[in-house]
């Protein structure tokens, strides 16, 4: 008896996870303008739960500091209830920026444009990321100047909830031009360069500001104060304190999917 539970839990196992599906590898430019490097870097993978039909979708962005990491979907980020866009970019020092910033609004049109064809509702669509895939879905959001390049309005983003972001200029940007990482920069690279009052819903979380990357809590949280005070009232911040900069991932994961819960209810 024992025996057949234990094969009937497998073959249970084997169905579900064939039901659920995984696209590797899709090129998001329609041109790549003879760039060996951004014709090997510049794709995306997808998950696609079982039965998807209009599901929201969440486009994340690996961290690495603009300058190494790869394009994964992260375990926790699969479920049943979101497919999940997991796009690559192109790094420094072999490229500099915007290019990154670039292929970071490419891969979001490539979401708006052809998500439906895998079940996905395009006026579902959030942006996420931890660190540099953080601060990459916080720019898309800031300067909508780089989706508006692509033909997408930036305000059509349901919401995004990036984890534990840079917001003043990125250091590896600033590393670029010399400038050290304790130096700070607000430049047109920097999220907190575009305070405004109307912005799509942002949930910003970072990491316990004594355990994180160099202020980057208070970087964040005066971000937010500047938000509000010029009349932003969809943001907000959460700090997970306990957790460093590269242990608040999977606290985080779970803190943005409770937020996108309840954004979807209301």
């Amino acid at each position: 008896m024992k025996y057949i539970l234990i094969v009937l839990v497998v073959l249970f196992s084997n169905v579900t996870t064939a039901q659920k599906r995984e696209i590797l590898n899709l090129p998001y430019y329609m041109q790549y303008d003879n760039d060996a490097y951004k014709q090997s870097q510049c794709k995306l993978d997808i998950y696609i739960p079982s039965n998807a039909k209009a599901l929201p979708v969440l486009v994340w962005f690996h961290g690495g500091g603009l300058t190494a990491g790869t394009k994964a979907i992260p375990e926790e980020l699969k479920n049943n209830k979101f497919i999940v866009v997991s796009a690559e970019y192109r790094l420094s020092p072999k490229v500099h920026s915007p290019a990154y910033i670039e292929d970071a609004a490419a891969a979001v049109a490539w979401v708006f444009n052809n998500i439906q064809q895998y079940g996905g509702d395009t006026s579902k669509i959030f942006l996420s990321g931890h660190s540099a895939g953080g601060y990459l879905s916080m720019m898309l959001t800031m300067d909508d100047s780089w989706l508006s390049k692509q033909n997408i309005a930036n305000s059509r983003i349901k919401a995004c909830i990036p984890l534990s972001p840079q917001v003043i200029t990125h250091f590896t940007i600033r590393a670029e031009d010399n400038i050290k990482n304790t130096q700070p920069v607000i430049n047109q690279y920097a999220p907190i360069n575009f305070i405004k009052s109307n912005t799509p819903i942002i949930i910003d979380i970072t990491g316990d500001r004594e355990l994180e990357l160099l202020g980057r809590y208070e970087e964040n949280a005066y971000f937010v104060r500047m938000m509000k005070l010029a009349g932003n009232k969809n943001i907000s911040l959460y700090e997970l304190q306990g957790f460093s900069h590269g242990s608040m991932n999977l606290p985080g994961i779970h803190l943005m999917y409770q937020e996108i819960d309840k954004i979807l209810k209301n």
